[in-house]
């Protein structure tokens, strides 16, 4: 393999792997439909591949979407987050792709119980179910224009984006609930109240 002057590795094209040996490495991790274990790899790095996850969710390669959804869920058992940075992993290799935003989108969830203790149990895109909690937490941002933009914490530093319309039916469980003596609108799920909106935003402070 070429290096750079300063010791730095280049990667060809010929050295990189293809979308059907990262298919066929997950494949192989996968075991009874469970995650393969990526956080026990820690292979080289081989570059970056033309692969890209838009902010709806959808999976490009090479500009094309990926319409298969059982391919899509394949890469997305290997996919791994370091910093800011998005990689697809196998024992062996290790190949950057981008992400517009966050890499999957809660499409739907389900609700059980009631009060604190209810459960919120969302389904992404790709087919997980990720149950709101001491473990998955979710937090809200503010997009440039003010709005919100609510995201729930998947596994292992991988967020999902909660799609509007989801959105709105948290708004109608939430409730107020002070937080270090502030009072705000929120979540309830899995005994963890996740803050949406501070009250005073809502003018119902005091």
């Amino acid at each position: 393999m070429a290096k750079h002057p300063k010791g730095q590795k280049i990667v060809t094209d010929a050295q990189r792997p293809g979308t059907d040996q990262l298919l066929q490495a997950a494949t192989r991790a996968a075991r009874d439909g469970g995650l393969p274990p990526i956080h026990l790899w820690n292979p080289p790095f081989c570059g970056d591949i033309d692969m890209e996850i838009r902010r709806d969710g959808t999976w490009f390669h090479e500009g094309t979407p990926i319409g298969r959804a059982p391919l899509v869920r394949l890469f997305s058992t290997i996919l791994k987050r370091e910093g800011d940075r998005y990689f697809l992993v196998t024992p062996v290799e290790k190949v950057g792709i981008r992400v517009e935003d966050a890499p999957f989108v809660v499409q739907d969830f389900e609700v059980s119980g009631s009060g604190p203790s209810q459960s919120i149990t969302f389904v992404t895109n790709v087919g997980d179910h990720v149950p709101a909690g001491p473990d998955c937490a979710i937090r809200v941002t503010r997009d440039e224009q003010g709005a919100p933009r609510p995201y729930v914490h998947v596994r292992a530093g991988l967020e999902a984006l909660i799609d509007r319309k989801s959105f709105y039916r948290l708004v109608d469980l939430g409730e107020p609930h002070e937080v270090a003596g502030i009072g705000w609108f929120g979540l309830w799920s899995r005994d963890v109240f996740f803050p949406i909106i501070p009250l005073s935003e809502l003018g119902q402070e005091g």
